[in-house]
């Protein structure tokens, strides 16, 4: 979100006007599409012959890893040049490709615990995300520290591939946790900073709400995970 200009230090106006709540109902209408595309069709490939040869063949799994980050970059880095629709579409692609990834999990945790973390994972976003734009505390002294976090949490992460170390999953995982959760909280205060600079109406201000929509998007994927590795019961 750093592409567009946004407010620094702490948010104390009154944000009733209708520009930010129209800007921040489409923040959270794409991220809630995407999460939809996302959740369907890794329901509905999931089982199939499809999802079997992404859980046995790491070249494909890992090709699809691979095209999901470079979207997620070129969309940030591209996201100035390209008109709103491509964003859109970009986001969406993104989303669905997520969604393939996503269908394994079928296959490692039960359907039922995968519902139950889902639910456990929206009501913890959403309360972290209300703090985020109510607060008067500036988060943005915590963007440095939640950033080295998480490029922690890579490494280790990283590393216990070939550890293949329980202990340090659970610890990462409780980290990740954590992190997304820091993570939610300041990403819904940039929005609501860059709401009150962004025309939402203008190319700009529609590219503004794609951008804000992947970040709070990335922020519920990864704590979902982190949530379903800590909460989910595995198959036998």
């Amino acid at each position: 979100m750093n592409q567009f200009p946004s407010q620094t230090g702490a948010i104390d106006a009154s944000f009733s006007s209708e520009t930010t709540r129209k800007f921040l109902l489409n923040v959270y209408n794409w991220m809630a599409m995407g999460l939809a595309i996302t959740g369907v069709i890794a329901y509905g490939v999931a089982g199939s012959e499809f999802s079997y040869k992404l859980a046995t063949s790491p070249f494909l799994y890992f090709g699809l890893f691979i095209v999901q980050i470079a979207i997620v970059f070129g969309l940030s880095a591209a996201i100035n040049r390209i008109p709103s629709g491509v964003a859109i579409g970009a986001f969406f692609l993104y989303s669905a490709l997520t969604g393939l990834t996503f269908s394994i999990l079928f296959m490692v945790f039960t359907g039922a615990s995968i519902a139950s973390t889902f639910l456990i994972c929206a009501g913890m976003f959403a309360g972290v995300s209300v703090f985020g734009y109510v607060t008067k505390m500036d988060l943005s002294k915590f963007g440095t520290y939640l950033f080295m976090a998480l490029i922690g949490i890579i490494l280790a992460s990283v590393v216990n591939i070939f550890l293949k170390s329980p202990m340090m999953n659970w610890i990462i995982s409780i980290a990740g946790v954590l992190v997304f959760t820091g993570l939610t909280a300041y990403d819904t205060q940039k929005i609501k900073q860059m709401s009150q600079t962004t025309d939402f109406d203008s190319e700009q201000g529609k590219k503004a709400a794609v951008i804000g929509a992947l970040a709070l998007y990335l922020d519920f994927i990864n704590l979902f995970m982190f949530l379903l590795n800590l909460l989910g019961s595995r198959r036998d």
